[in-house]
Protein backbone atom coordinates (compact mmCIF):
# COMPACT_ATOMS: atom_id res chain seq x y z
CA UNK A 1 0.00 0.00 0.00
CA UNK A 2 1.16 3.76 -0.59
CA UNK A 3 2.60 6.02 2.35
CA UNK A 4 -0.53 8.01 2.49
CA UNK A 5 1.54 11.31 3.08
CA UNK A 6 -1.51 13.98 2.20
CA UNK A 7 -2.68 16.35 3.83
CA UNK A 8 -6.08 15.90 5.15
CA UNK A 9 -8.20 19.49 4.48
CA UNK A 10 -11.53 19.90 6.39
CA UNK A 11 -14.75 19.84 4.33
CA UNK A 12 -15.59 23.19 5.41
CA UNK A 13 -12.02 24.89 4.39
CA UNK A 14 -11.95 23.48 0.79
CA UNK A 15 -15.46 23.92 -0.19
CA UNK A 16 -15.14 27.53 0.99
CA UNK A 17 -11.89 27.51 -1.59
CA UNK A 18 -13.95 25.48 -4.10
CA UNK A 19 -17.08 28.09 -4.15
CA UNK A 20 -14.86 31.31 -4.31
CA UNK A 21 -12.84 29.72 -7.18
CA UNK A 22 -16.32 28.68 -9.35
CA UNK A 23 -17.25 32.31 -8.43
CA UNK A 24 -13.94 33.90 -9.78
CA UNK A 25 -14.44 31.74 -13.06
CA UNK A 26 -17.97 32.69 -13.31
CA UNK A 27 -16.55 36.18 -13.51
CA UNK A 28 -13.44 35.87 -15.83
CA UNK A 29 -15.88 34.43 -18.00
CA UNK A 30 -19.22 36.54 -17.81
CA UNK A 31 -18.68 38.63 -21.03
CA UNK A 32 -18.13 35.62 -23.25
CA UNK A 33 -20.98 33.76 -21.33
CA UNK A 34 -23.12 36.67 -22.40
CA UNK A 35 -22.57 36.96 -25.26
CA UNK A 36 -22.63 32.49 -26.12
CA UNK A 37 -25.93 32.41 -24.53
CA UNK A 38 -28.03 35.45 -26.31
CA UNK A 39 -26.22 33.76 -29.68
CA UNK A 40 -23.56 36.44 -30.82
CA UNK A 41 -19.60 35.78 -31.72
CA UNK A 42 -17.50 37.63 -29.79
CA UNK A 43 -13.81 37.88 -31.93
CA UNK A 44 -12.33 38.93 -28.89
CA UNK A 45 -12.79 36.37 -26.82
CA UNK A 46 -14.16 33.29 -28.31
CA UNK A 47 -10.73 32.45 -29.19
CA UNK A 48 -10.05 31.37 -25.86
CA UNK A 49 -12.88 28.65 -26.08
CA UNK A 50 -12.41 27.88 -29.42
CA UNK A 51 -8.46 27.57 -29.76
CA UNK A 52 -8.13 26.33 -26.38
CA UNK A 53 -11.49 24.13 -26.38
CA UNK A 54 -11.89 25.52 -23.24
CA UNK A 55 -14.99 24.50 -21.21
CA UNK A 56 -16.50 26.79 -18.77
CA UNK A 57 -17.52 23.85 -16.78
CA UNK A 58 -13.50 22.80 -16.69
CA UNK A 59 -12.82 26.59 -15.46
CA UNK A 60 -15.45 26.10 -12.98
CA UNK A 61 -14.24 22.89 -11.04
CA UNK A 62 -10.99 23.35 -8.09
CA UNK A 63 -8.31 21.18 -7.51
CA UNK A 64 -6.23 21.50 -4.51
CA UNK A 65 -3.59 20.09 -6.42
CA UNK A 66 -0.99 17.23 -5.06
CA UNK A 67 -0.24 16.41 -1.95
CA UNK A 68 -3.33 17.48 -0.77
CA UNK A 69 -6.29 15.26 0.66
CA UNK A 70 -9.78 16.41 1.16
CA UNK A 71 -12.10 15.24 3.69
CA UNK A 72 -15.49 13.70 1.88
CA UNK A 73 -18.50 11.96 2.80
CA UNK A 74 -18.20 8.20 1.30
CA UNK A 75 -20.42 9.02 -1.60
CA UNK A 76 -18.59 12.16 -2.59
CA UNK A 77 -19.03 12.62 -6.50
CA UNK A 78 -14.60 13.06 -6.12
CA UNK A 79 -14.08 9.66 -4.81
CA UNK A 80 -15.40 8.84 -9.06
CA UNK A 81 -13.20 11.21 -10.52
CA UNK A 82 -10.51 10.18 -13.16
CA UNK A 83 -7.07 9.54 -11.20
CA UNK A 84 -8.17 10.34 -7.85
CA UNK A 85 -8.25 7.33 -4.69
CA UNK A 86 -9.52 7.74 -1.15
CA UNK A 87 -7.06 8.21 1.38
CA UNK A 88 -8.23 5.92 4.02
CA UNK A 89 -8.85 8.52 6.69
CA UNK A 90 -12.38 9.43 5.11
CA UNK A 91 -10.36 11.55 2.45
CA UNK A 92 -9.58 11.85 -1.72
CA UNK A 93 -6.59 12.59 -3.31
CA UNK A 94 -4.80 12.75 -6.68
CA UNK A 95 -3.31 9.28 -6.78
CA UNK A 96 0.00 10.51 -8.32
CA UNK A 97 1.07 7.42 -9.33
CA UNK A 98 -1.95 6.69 -11.80
CA UNK A 99 -2.12 9.96 -13.15
CA UNK A 100 1.63 9.92 -14.01
CA UNK A 101 1.50 6.48 -15.84
CA UNK A 102 -1.09 7.83 -18.30
CA UNK A 103 0.38 11.49 -18.66
CA UNK A 104 3.64 11.40 -17.24
CA UNK A 105 5.03 12.41 -20.70
CA UNK A 106 3.22 15.14 -20.90
CA UNK A 107 4.02 16.75 -17.45
CA UNK A 108 7.90 15.95 -18.10
CA UNK A 109 7.45 17.72 -21.81
CA UNK A 110 5.50 20.56 -20.36
CA UNK A 111 8.15 21.05 -17.70
CA UNK A 112 10.71 21.24 -20.31
CA UNK A 113 9.08 23.19 -22.64
CA UNK A 114 8.05 25.83 -20.18
CA UNK A 115 11.56 25.85 -17.96
CA UNK A 116 13.36 26.68 -21.14
CA UNK A 117 11.47 29.36 -22.31
CA UNK A 118 11.65 31.13 -18.71
CA UNK A 119 15.51 30.71 -19.36
CA UNK A 120 15.77 32.61 -22.13
CA UNK A 121 15.41 36.61 -22.50
CA UNK A 122 12.19 37.89 -23.89
CA UNK A 123 12.13 40.19 -27.26
CA UNK A 124 9.88 43.14 -27.78
CA UNK A 125 10.14 43.87 -31.57
CA UNK A 126 7.33 42.35 -33.37
CA UNK A 127 4.69 44.58 -32.62
CA UNK A 128 1.67 42.17 -32.93
CA UNK A 129 2.28 42.32 -36.75
CA UNK A 130 1.46 37.82 -36.86
CA UNK A 131 -2.62 38.98 -36.48
CA UNK A 132 -1.54 41.62 -40.34
CA UNK A 133 0.53 39.05 -41.55
CA UNK A 134 -2.55 36.71 -41.24
CA UNK A 135 -4.68 38.79 -43.41
CA UNK A 136 -1.86 40.25 -45.69
CA UNK A 137 -3.24 40.36 -49.66
CA UNK A 138 -6.75 39.51 -48.40
CA UNK A 139 -8.73 41.98 -49.65
CA UNK A 140 -6.63 42.18 -52.48
CA UNK A 141 -7.31 38.24 -53.73
CA UNK A 142 -10.65 38.26 -52.59
CA UNK A 143 -10.08 35.88 -49.49
CA UNK A 144 -12.48 36.38 -46.21
CA UNK A 145 -10.87 37.74 -43.17
CA UNK A 146 -10.24 35.41 -39.96
CA UNK A 147 -12.33 37.05 -38.02
CA UNK A 148 -16.12 38.80 -39.29
CA UNK A 149 -14.53 42.52 -38.65
CA UNK A 150 -13.74 45.69 -40.81
CA UNK A 151 -9.82 46.40 -41.44
CA UNK A 152 -9.30 49.41 -39.50
CA UNK A 153 -7.35 50.80 -42.20
CA UNK A 154 -9.01 48.47 -45.13
CA UNK A 155 -6.87 46.11 -47.06
CA UNK A 156 -4.35 48.18 -49.25
CA UNK A 157 -3.49 50.13 -46.17
CA UNK A 158 -3.21 46.45 -43.92
CA UNK A 159 -1.02 45.42 -46.79
CA UNK A 160 0.98 48.50 -46.50
CA UNK A 161 2.02 47.95 -42.82
CA UNK A 162 3.12 44.28 -43.76
CA UNK A 163 4.98 45.08 -46.32
CA UNK A 164 6.54 48.01 -44.16
CA UNK A 165 7.95 46.33 -41.39
CA UNK A 166 10.59 43.35 -40.53
CA UNK A 167 7.80 41.19 -39.64
CA UNK A 168 9.76 39.15 -37.16
CA UNK A 169 7.32 36.27 -35.61
CA UNK A 170 8.75 32.86 -33.60
CA UNK A 171 5.53 31.43 -32.64
CA UNK A 172 4.26 28.58 -34.73
CA UNK A 173 0.81 28.55 -33.96
CA UNK A 174 0.86 31.81 -35.12
CA UNK A 175 3.33 31.40 -37.96
CA UNK A 176 0.62 28.50 -39.65
CA UNK A 177 -1.34 30.84 -40.05
CA UNK A 178 0.40 33.57 -42.40
CA UNK A 179 -1.31 33.88 -45.63
CA UNK A 180 0.82 32.01 -48.27
CA UNK A 181 2.12 35.79 -49.56
CA UNK A 182 3.36 36.78 -45.59
CA UNK A 183 4.99 33.69 -44.73
CA UNK A 184 7.82 34.73 -47.26
CA UNK A 185 8.08 38.14 -45.60
CA UNK A 186 8.36 36.82 -42.19
CA UNK A 187 12.56 37.01 -40.84
CA UNK A 188 11.91 33.86 -39.09
CA UNK A 189 10.67 30.66 -40.40
CA UNK A 190 9.73 28.44 -37.41
CA UNK A 191 8.28 24.87 -37.61
CA UNK A 192 7.13 22.90 -35.09
CA UNK A 193 10.81 20.71 -34.87
CA UNK A 194 11.83 24.26 -33.25
CA UNK A 195 9.14 25.24 -31.02
CA UNK A 196 10.96 24.59 -28.54
CA UNK A 197 14.05 26.25 -29.13
CA UNK A 198 12.18 29.26 -30.48
CA UNK A 199 9.11 29.85 -27.44
CA UNK A 200 10.45 33.31 -26.16
CA UNK A 201 8.67 34.77 -23.13
CA UNK A 202 8.26 38.37 -24.77
CA UNK A 203 5.72 36.50 -27.72
CA UNK A 204 2.05 37.34 -26.65
CA UNK A 205 0.99 34.07 -27.64
CA UNK A 206 3.47 32.39 -25.48
CA UNK A 207 2.02 33.42 -22.55
CA UNK A 208 -1.54 33.13 -23.68
CA UNK A 209 -0.04 28.95 -24.29
CA UNK A 210 0.36 29.09 -20.71
CA UNK A 211 -3.34 28.22 -20.15
CA UNK A 212 -2.89 25.62 -22.35
CA UNK A 213 -0.12 24.26 -20.90
CA UNK A 214 -2.20 24.73 -17.57
CA UNK A 215 -5.00 22.48 -19.04
CA UNK A 216 -3.52 19.30 -20.21
CA UNK A 217 -1.53 19.05 -16.62
CA UNK A 218 -5.37 19.18 -15.78
CA UNK A 219 -5.84 18.04 -11.95
CA UNK A 220 -1.97 18.32 -11.22
CA UNK A 221 -2.39 22.22 -11.34
CA UNK A 222 -3.97 23.89 -8.23
CA UNK A 223 -7.39 25.59 -9.31
CA UNK A 224 -5.98 29.54 -8.23
CA UNK A 225 -3.24 28.84 -11.17
CA UNK A 226 -5.35 27.70 -13.79
CA UNK A 227 -7.18 30.37 -13.22
CA UNK A 228 -4.25 33.15 -13.36
CA UNK A 229 -3.25 31.65 -15.98
CA UNK A 230 -6.60 32.04 -18.02
CA UNK A 231 -6.91 35.65 -16.96
CA UNK A 232 -3.31 36.54 -18.34
CA UNK A 233 -4.75 34.22 -21.73
CA UNK A 234 -7.58 36.57 -21.59
CA UNK A 235 -6.19 39.58 -20.93
CA UNK A 236 -3.52 39.09 -23.20
CA UNK A 237 -5.86 38.42 -25.69
CA UNK A 238 -7.49 41.83 -25.62
CA UNK A 239 -4.30 43.88 -26.56
CA UNK A 240 -3.87 40.91 -29.46
CA UNK A 241 -6.86 42.06 -30.65
CA UNK A 242 -6.71 46.28 -29.53
CA UNK A 243 -2.89 45.93 -31.99
CA UNK A 244 -4.36 44.19 -35.07
CA UNK A 245 -5.60 45.39 -38.25
CA UNK A 246 -9.21 44.73 -37.37
CA UNK A 247 -11.61 47.36 -35.98
CA UNK A 248 -12.79 46.35 -32.54
CA UNK A 249 -14.46 49.76 -31.97
CA UNK A 250 -17.40 47.98 -31.81
CA UNK A 251 -16.62 46.02 -28.51
CA UNK A 252 -15.91 49.39 -26.66
CA UNK A 253 -12.01 49.12 -27.74
CA UNK A 254 -9.62 51.33 -28.42
CA UNK A 255 -7.21 50.53 -31.30
CA UNK A 256 -3.68 50.20 -30.69
CA UNK A 257 -2.15 51.62 -33.17
CA UNK A 258 1.25 49.27 -33.92
CA UNK A 259 2.12 51.53 -37.44
CA UNK A 260 2.45 54.68 -35.42
CA UNK A 261 5.42 55.12 -32.81
CA UNK A 262 2.86 56.09 -30.21
CA UNK A 263 1.19 52.76 -30.52
CA UNK A 264 4.45 50.65 -30.91
CA UNK A 265 5.50 52.75 -27.68
CA UNK A 266 1.81 51.49 -26.31
CA UNK A 267 2.35 47.85 -27.47
CA UNK A 268 5.53 46.75 -25.92
CA UNK A 269 4.74 48.61 -22.93
CA UNK A 270 1.81 46.29 -22.25
CA UNK A 271 3.70 43.38 -23.84
CA UNK A 272 6.29 43.42 -20.80
CA UNK A 273 3.87 43.60 -18.12
CA UNK A 274 2.62 40.55 -19.87
CA UNK A 275 6.02 38.97 -19.92
CA UNK A 276 6.56 39.95 -16.49
CA UNK A 277 3.29 38.18 -15.34
CA UNK A 278 3.68 35.20 -17.91
CA UNK A 279 7.33 34.56 -16.26
CA UNK A 280 6.02 33.81 -12.61
CA UNK A 281 2.86 31.52 -14.18
CA UNK A 282 5.68 29.45 -16.05
CA UNK A 283 7.60 29.27 -11.85
CA UNK A 284 4.15 27.76 -10.71
CA UNK A 285 3.55 25.82 -14.03
CA UNK A 286 7.17 23.87 -13.45
CA UNK A 287 6.47 23.68 -9.66
CA UNK A 288 3.43 22.25 -10.08
CA UNK A 289 4.93 19.80 -12.59
CA UNK A 290 7.91 18.92 -9.50
CA UNK A 291 5.46 18.70 -7.17
CA UNK A 292 2.90 15.78 -8.86
CA UNK A 293 6.65 13.80 -9.83
CA UNK A 294 7.20 14.16 -6.33
CA UNK A 295 4.16 12.68 -5.00
CA UNK A 296 4.39 9.85 -7.23
CA UNK A 297 7.94 9.25 -6.11
CA UNK A 298 6.90 9.43 -2.54
CA UNK A 299 4.18 6.92 -3.55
Amino acid sequence: MPVLTAVLRDAATWRACATAHAERADALTAVWRAAHDAGRKHAVEDFLFTYYATRVGTLRRWHPGPGAALEVPPDDERLAWRWHRATGDGGVTLDAAAYLAERGDTVRWVRGFVAATASRAGTFGCFGLHEWAMVYRDAATGRDHRHPLPLRLGGDGTDAVVAGHRVTCSHIDAFRFFTPEARPLNALQPTRETQAAMEQPGYLHAGMDLFKWALKLGPAVPGDLLLDAFELARDIRYLDMQASPYDVSGYGLDAVAVETPAGKAEYVRRQRGFAERGQAVRARLVAACDAVLAAAAAA
